[in-house]
């Protein structure tokens, strides 16, 4: 099985694109700009992902460096990616990013309530003011507006500098604009001395000080910004995780019999390396030497740990347990089974890192609308007349009132009070993809062991044929408790819950049969049927049908012989988790269809499968199997969650709409997976389902609010019935909705 996972996963075709690794994108609206630049060149077809900031390229004839430079034209840096495996590693700059918009995010809001209160109150109420109010006023705002807003002027003027616009220009012009005016509003004009005679009255012969609204922009967008790169940063976290599997050295067997450790990367095909226990199998190879338990559960899935011997092939990235093993490499570096896997992970991730937000995929044409509209606006009222202060009045109301700040925080902030109750339900959702992609979600599917099972071996039955049941299972456990087998393990715990285990003498290993041993002067064998054979021992036909019984009902049968009588059989087997069953019924009950998907034999699959009332099976699949049948689901038209934990699960995690991982299993699938299921417990599947949904329902009120309120405000601002001071309250009480709308989440109760 071992040597079909690497001949097949290593054919997958070696990235032979040219890869960069690009620096300086913040939004998919960057990677698409940089996707388009690249295409215009002759021969060049280019994929940016903007998750892990790698260009794949098939460039033709086009060098390297005309490639780097074309991204530098664009506004961004790039150089060669890494070759071979990922290219992409969690970088210190991705942290440094989270930590500097968190910094400017937290000055931002502090400065911004007690400035909205006092701006608000000197506009309206110039009795309140006092020697230096303008000075204080100034020193709240020019802070946030200069330093916070930094990183969003930065961007705008590089997008200026490269002829684009975006959503950070008209943040930018809009406070620039609103900062400036207030300025010469404060120190450039004579002072008001009237009190207005009633609230309405003070609004609109309020003076043109918008300082609250330059600093409650800044401090929402980069409130924005800080969760959106927050959750941008574990994007390529698969990638990563799959790429730590590898082993960094191995020890090579020189032609005069040396064993000298040397990197990974110095080991050629057809030279012969060694295997010690506990240690990760380097390369994908055939044994030559030794034998070994080896834990291949990270590529196959399969629950029980597979022995090895002279002859069997072996994988990279999987572990040996027990024995010593020289194997001669047959695939190494790029074409090794792991490297296909991680090929197959970023294939899918790339596929999704496309899907761009709808505040980027309008930014195109509505920031360019927006400031036409404000030239025209400020135009328009001079031409009729209106006066500098009237048409400026009404410029910046549009501006002002048009700042994307519902449109910045619809997704963010329903995602993060949707965190904080699905961390409460166990559920983890990473990102805005995730709940896209339940809105359509079909069929889910579930990887077995680990996922529907408990991932552990546990004696399920004992069967005695004129023997005590206690002393067989003390006897049996005395000399299991000796062996490494998972097998072993779980006879050993077993025995070991109801009393002390007795020492065992003369202990023998038999790799893929059984063990023996002498307790209390009795002499002990334990192994499967052919074992019991070899030795010419009877087996009671009573035993016999048990242990046929717990086969075809997919547990692994053991026999146990005392003083050459065979005298008992023990089931082992992987458990059912006691939620598998009632989670399944309530995914049906939403109108799902339901199908596992495993490593493990036909057996033992059905077994589980109909235990848990799943009817549609696909046994002893490799990993590459598990995403082929995926996709063929999602060529059917279907829209696939996948439910894992392995390493295996991996890429199927990624090839699916949506991948759910259990929060107990490896670092790949759940870096791999859309939500992350914190509890082991299966009901928090459908619980991840149902609260999805319910985010998702909420964006997308949020989305029409945020839209349909710079429908209406815009205009309403252009015929100059709204004072800037209130198209800056309008964009703040618009932000209130949304968040508003978003703590609605914290009531979701799954299930109900």
């Amino acid at each position: 099985m071992c040597a079909v996972v690497s001949a097949d996963l290593a054919s997958a075709p070696p990235a032979e694109r040219v890869r960069l690794a690009v620096s300086g994108m913040t939004c998919a609206a960057c990677s698409a700009r940089v996707e388009r630049r690249l295409n215009k060149l002759d021969g060049v077809t280019a994929t940016v992902n903007y998750a892990t900031g790698i260009a794949s390229i098939d460039a033709g004839a086009v060098p390297v460096e005309q490639l780097c430079a074309e991204v530098v034209a664009a506004g961004y840096t790039a150089e060669p990616a890494a070759s071979g495996g990922s290219a992409f590693a969690p970088s210190a700059s991705g942290q440094a990013e989270v930590v500097d918009l968190r910094r400017r995010m937290c000055v931002a809001l502090v400065a911004f309530f007690p400035l909205a209160d006092l701006s608000v109150m000197f506009a309206m109420v110039p009795s309140t003011r006092f020697s230096g109010w303008q000075l204080l006023l100034t020193v709240l705002a020019l802070p946030v507006v200069l330093w916070s807003a930094a990183p969003l002027h930065l961007r705008a003027v590089r997008n200026a500098r490269h002829g684009g616009v975006g959503m950070d220009t008209l943040v930018s012009v809009g406070v620039l604009t609103a900062t400036l005016w207030s300025l010469q509003a404060m120190y450039l004009r004579p002072p008001r001395t009237d009190t207005p005679d009633g609230v309405w009255a003070a609004i609109w012969s309020s003076d043109s000080i918008y300082l609250e609204a330059a600093a409650g922009v800044t401090a929402f967008v980069l409130a924005g910004r800080y969760f959106e790169a927050r959750a941008r940063r574990t994007a390529g976290d698969a990638l990563a995780a799959l790429a730590a599997l590898a082993a960094h050295e191995v020890t090579i067997l020189t032609r005069d019999g040396r064993e000298i450790i040397v990197p990974t990367a110095e080991l050629g095909v057809g030279r012969q390396f060694v295997v010690r226990p506990g240690e990760t199998i380097a390369a994908d190879g055939v044994v030559i030497g030794g034998a070994s338990s080896v834990d291949a559960a990270a590529m196959t899935g399969e629950s029980v740990p597979v022995q090895v011997r002279a002859g069997d092939s072996v994988v990279g990235g999987t572990v040996a347990l027990t024995g010593r093993l020289t194997v001669e490499a047959t695939a190494v570096g790029a074409d090794t089974a792991l490297s296909g896997m991680i090929r197959l992970v970023e294939q899918a991730q790339q596929g999704k890192a496309r899907m761009q937000r709808v505040a980027d995929r309008v930014s195109a044409v509505f920031v360019p609308i927006v400031f036409a509209l404000a030239a025209a606006t400020f135009v328009g009222w001079l031409l009729l007349g209106g006066g500098t202060d009237r048409a400026a009045s009404a410029a910046i109301a549009v501006l002002v009132v048009a700042c994307p700040c519902a449109l910045g925080l619809a997704i963010p902030t329903a995602l993060l009070v949707a965190s904080g109750r699905g961390a409460q339900l166990g559920i983890f959702i990473k990102g805005h993809q995730a709940l896209e992609a339940t809105r359509d979600v079909d069929v889910v599917v579930f990887d077995k062991t680990g996922t529907l099972t408990n991932g552990r071996m546990r004696v399920v039955a004992v069967g005695t044929d004129s023997f005590a049941e206690a002393e067989v299972v003390r006897l049996a456990g005395a000399v299991e408790a000796a062996s490494e087998h998972a097998v072993a393990g779980a006879i050993a715990d077993h025995a070991r819950a109801a009393a002390e285990l007795d020492p065992v003498e003369d202990f023998e290993a038999m790799p893929g049969l059984g063990a023996q041993g002498r307790v209390l002067n009795r002499q002990v064998l334990v192994g499967r049927p052919r074992l019991m054979t070899e030795r010419g021992l009877l087996v009671p036909d009573t035993l016999a049908a048990e242990a046929d019984r717990h086969a075809r009902a997919g547990r692994t049968a053991v026999l146990v012989a005392v003083d050459g009588r065979v005298a008992a059989v023990v089931a082992v087997a992987d458990t059912v988790k006691d939620s598998a069953a009632a989670a399944i019924e309530r995914l049906h009950r939403l109108g799902l269809r339901t199908v596992v998907l495993t490593g493990d034999n036909e057996h033992v699959a059905r077994a589980v499968a109909a235990e848990v009332g799943v009817t549609e099976v696909h046994a002893e699949l490799l990993p590459h199997d598990k995403v082929t049948v995926i996709e063929q689901l999602r060529a059917a038209g279907h829209r696939v969650a996948m439910v894992g934990d392995g390493i295996n699960d991996g890429a199927a995690l990624a090839t699916a709409d949506l991948g759910l991982a259990i929060g107990a299993g490896t670092d790949v699938a759940i870096a791999a997976a859309d939500i992350i299921l914190v509890r082991a417990d299966l009901d928090t599947v459908p619980d991840a389902v149902e609260l999805a949904h319910a985010t998702l329902r909420t964006i997308r009120g949020n989305l029409m609010w945020a839209f349909g309120y710079n429908i209406v405000a815009i205009p309403i601002a252009a015929l100059g019935w709204l004072n800037p001071l209130v198209a800056g309250a309008a964009m703040a009480f618009s932000s209130f909705f949304v968040v508003t709308n978003s703590l609605r989440l914290r009531r979701v109760r799954p299930g109900r």
